[in-house]
């Protein structure tokens, strides 16, 4: 545990603190200088190559995935990796049978783009998609269990919408499904890592997040898998990583035992190297911290947007909502886009929306606020 109020010291590791005030880590998060280091030393491995090198990488890799499964309360051996969300959902999606009755994916209409695009394509496969209606910036857990039946063969929704950071009960949600007969599969990108996730107490059977994010780390995605279900899953979306002995270079005969049998082919190590100083960062502050530090930090930006009457889409009770404030007033785009060329970094996602992090201050909230305040009375007047 690094000692002391946050973000102290902390600050000096992430040097883009130094170019802006950056409130945009549910975009994509700073990354800590010690990532210089990590491309450094990638050139030099690249400048003297051997093939033995991928025994170190693969270790590495894994050792990454090990790490993200004790940041969300999984064991090791049950996290895989992949470039993005995409590949992990797809390949999750050719494990799935949707020939018979059970053949409907339940989503919300909160989902990142991403996930309905996936499920429509499975219709060709037999799979129905169903969206449930969100009301106000969130979605309504008795809608979700109503439309859950035996027909469900997944329930796949976000743990915290990524436009208003509204949080969903995914354990409540993960009850019906299983009451049901159903699975359910969760994004998490925009909880893991500023708010505390344990996949064992949300009773998930597949939750998929990335490091680019809170996780102050390059693109790269993983996904948990319940232990479980490792022995019935058999993914026709495949590759060489996905084998009992990748690293023997021969046909495989067997899936690996663990979570690697949902990876695919030759990854992309680099972006793993690249994530794992943000990642050790954040662990050692604990995510427990960076939780408070965030509601506190969150609250203050919906107190003042109430000060100056503007709307405030996402919920109040800190329960309900992850790392985002989510604003919405007339002309918002524009003052979002003035904002970032004053160096005020947020991002609009249908609202304004910014996210403090761990090693943000409330003094760059107060001043974000200030800023924004006064482009929206420019704007309104």
């Amino acid at each position: 545990m690094i000692e002391g109020v946050l973000p102290g010291a902390l600050r000096a590791e992430y040097p883009l603190l130094e170019t802006c005030t950056y409130l945009n880590s549910n975009s994509t998060g700073a990354m800590p200088r010690a990532v210089e280091g990590v491309l450094a030393q990638y050139w030099t491995t690249m400048r003297t190559w051997r093939d033995a090198v991928w025994d170190g990488w693969l270790s590495q890799m894994q050792g990454y995935a090990d790490a993200v499964a004790g940041l969300i309360g999984a064991p090791p051996a049950s996290v895989a990796l992949d470039v993005n969300l995409s590949a992990h959902l797809s390949r999750l999606g050719t494990c799935l049978d949707f020939s018979g009755e059970r053949r409907r994916v339940i989503v919300t209409d909160l989902e990142f783009p991403t996930v309905p695009f996936i499920w429509k394509g499975f219709a060709r496969y037999g799979a129905e998609l169903v969206v449930v209606p969100s009301r106000d910036g969130r979605v309504d857990e008795a809608a979700l269990e109503a439309a859950i039946d035996e027909r469900t063969r997944l329930v796949c929704v976000s743990h915290a919408a990524f436009s208003t950071g509204a949080l969903l009960d995914v354990a409540r949600v993960a009850k019906a499904a299983h009451a049901a007969g159903a699975l359910i599969a969760t994004d998490a990108y925009q909880t893991v890592g500023t708010v505390p996730v344990d996949v064992r107490a949300l009773d998930v059977d597949f939750l998929m997040g990335g490091a680019h994010k809170w996780l102050g780390g390059s693109e790269y995605a993983f996904m948990y898998v319940r232990p479980e279900l490792l022995p019935t899953l058999r993914p026709a979306d495949t590759g060489w990583l996905a084998g009992a002995s990748p690293l023997a270079f021969q046909s495989a005969e067997a899936w690996a035992p663990d979570a690697r049998r949902m990876m695919g082919g030759t990854p992309a190590p680099l972006m793993v190297l690249l994530s794992r100083p943000g990642l050790d960062l954040l662990k050692g502050v604990g995510i427990t911290a960076v939780r408070e530090h965030s509601l506190k930090l969150t609250s203050r930006l919906m107190a003042r947007a109430d000060e100056a009457g503007l709307r405030v889409v996402t919920p109040r009770e800190p329960h309900q909502r992850g790392g985002i404030v989510a604003l919405s007033f007339p002309g918002d785009v524009s003052v979002m886009q003035r904002l970032v060329a004053r160096g005020f970094i947020c991002s609009h996602r249908g609202f304004l929306r910014a996210a403090p992090h761990f090693y943000n201050t409330p003094e760059e909230v107060d001043g974000f606020m200030d800023a924004l305040i006064e482009e929206q009375r420019k704007e309104a007047a």
